[in-house]
């Protein structure tokens, strides 16, 4: 079921990708990224309003597929290496960017071969030069042990299939005394075993909140 899960968010969120650089229209529809029917503005760009986003490209708006701000909570300061889990099109990373400065560093990773293409593109019309984007899953992360200060993550945990992996993982690559900043989905009851085996639950937010 594992591989069957992956394979189903990676499709659907190449999907939204596409949208976006094909379109140049928001992918947030009820049958592309988000859980609850209608515009909701639980989810994606509306939820940036707020705060300061100039710089940040159109299209990394556009793509935003995430229910809240991560780089609120996460006190971020200059000189720090940020990671964001299941980055997308970028925008959680610009901001980091940002916040960390020239001698910071932003990661994005991202398994979605769509969206890191959408992200690197989003990428070159910031003129940021303390970014990168890493092909990887959650549950495997493609860096070294304590390599960075700070992991963020944007309505993406309730993705994976395996949680304990990715825990352990952040853990891992972050420095000791380093931080966890989340915005994700949970449950407020028990999920049905039908509820659980439904794919498009598991993609839409659902299935696999905690």
């Amino acid at each position: 079921m594992t591989d069957t899960i992956k394979d189903a968010v990676r499709e659907r969120y190449a999907a939204a990708a596409l949208q976006v650089t094909e379109t140049n229209v928001s992918c947030c529809t009820p049958d592309c990224c988000e859980p609850l029917e209608g515009d909701d503005e639980r989810f994606g760009a509306k939820l940036y309003e707020a705060i300061d986003t100039d710089g940040v490209p159109e299209t990394a708006l556009m793509a935003s597929l995430g229910c809240g701000n991560p780089t609120a909570i996460a006190a971020l300061e200059p000189g720090q290496r940020v990671l964001d889990l299941g980055s997308g099109g970028g925008i959680d990373v610009f901001l980091s960017a940002k916040a960390v400065g020239p001698t910071g560093r932003a990661i994005g990773l991202d398994m979605t071969d769509e969206m890191l293409d959408l992200a690197n593109r989003n990428l070159a019309k910031t003129g940021l030069t303390n970014v990168e984007f890493v092909k990887g899953e959650m549950e495997a992360m493609p860096l070294d042990d304590e390599s960075v200060d700070v992991v963020i993550s944007n309505c993406v945990i309730n993705l994976s299939p395996d949680k304990d992996a990715v825990f352990r993982e952040a853990h891992r690559v972050l420095v000791p005394g380093g931080s966890f900043a989340v915005s994700d989905v949970v449950a407020t009851r028990e999920m049905t075993s039908q509820e659980q085996a439904d794919l498009a639950a598991w993609t839409g937010c659902i299935a696999g909140a905690l």
